[in-house]
């Protein structure tokens, strides 16, 4: 699990689910044929206890904003609310009473506009052409809630302009003084075995759009190692690779982080170890899984 706040919108899984849709819809995609593709090829965020409601809540928000709410969706997020079942997710997860609040009047905010009825619908927008925010190789630095500087590497770059993606490796870096090119080139991958997560390699496709807006102030580029490898955005299951890749809109590296090492506090830490070296240098190919 990425981003996690109590707006509603404040998920990854929520982004994904979210933008999928509307890519689509701003390719001249009907909203039920697209709703279908999207249960059909996001099945596996259903099984998340964690995600499977933000799931159902950026259908329902697509649909309604696109005029063509299901009932059948509506029925199921109006229950995911009134049952208080995502609250206690959330109570769970380990939440503050003031989140708790706060997320239930999301919530109830959330069933109120969805079940009002939209004046028209959301108009297709034209197709913009995207920029990747980094080239490969570059380190990005971030700020720990303990003080300390995290880090992350860009390992590869999606040129089509339609999507125009980054895959980056967040590492394990924890450290009081700002992180140098070599430290980044040295440093362990972040391995996530946090929540439902058992050993996930921390390396994601990041979509370039919520960046600029969302992200911006908190990564600093501090410059680039060389990156020998090549990586592949069409490659989904990561064959061939040391890692399965996700694909988000939310530049969470540092959440992800921060979760990891307050969850260290309290259970070990991952006993598989992956490198950067591993994921940059071709002279080198370890396998781990």
């Amino acid at each position: 699990m990425g981003t996690w706040g109590t707006a509603i919108k404040d998920s990854d899984a929520f982004a994904d689910i979210y933008s999928e849709f509307f890519d689509l819809y701003n390719k001249g995609g009907q909203p039920d044929i697209i709703s279908k593709k999207i249960l059909d090829d996001n099945w596996e965020i259903l099984e998340i206890e964690e995600e499977k409601n933000s799931f159902w809540f950026a259908l329902a928000l697509a649909q309604w904003e696109t005029k063509s709410l299901d009932p059948k969706v509506l029925s199921i997020v109006a229950d995911i609310i009134t049952s208080g079942v995502d609250l206690k997710i959330w109570l769970e997860l380990g939440a503050s009473e003031q989140d708790i609040k706060k997320r239930k009047i999301a919530l109830d905010k959330f069933l109120e506009k969805i079940e009002s009825e939209r004046s028209k619908a959301k108009p297709r927008k034209k197709a913009k052409f995207r920029i990747p925010v980094f080239a490969n190789g570059d380190c990005l630095v971030f700020k720990l809630k303990n003080g300390n500087y995290g880090g992350a590497v860009v390992l590869a770059t999606d040129k089509n302009p339609e999507t125009a993606y980054n895959l980056v490796a967040t590492t394990r870096l924890n450290q009081s003084d700002k992180p140098t090119l070599k430290n980044f080139e040295n440093a362990e991958v972040l391995m996530c075995n946090f929540g439902q997560w058992q050993d996930r390699v921390d390396v994601a496709w990041y979509m370039p759009d919520l960046f600029y807006k969302d992200y911006a102030d908190v990564y600093e580029n501090i410059g680039k190692i060389s990156v020998d490898l090549e990586y592949d955005i069409k490659n989904y299951e990561g064959k061939g690779y040391l890692f399965k890749p996700l694909y988000t809109a939310g530049w969470s590296m540092n959440d992800a982080a921060e979760r990891q090492f307050e969850s260290e506090r309290t259970k070990p830490k991952p006993t598989k170890i992956l490198t950067i070296k591993q994921l940059t240098k071709k002279e080198k190919w370890w396998k781990v899984f």
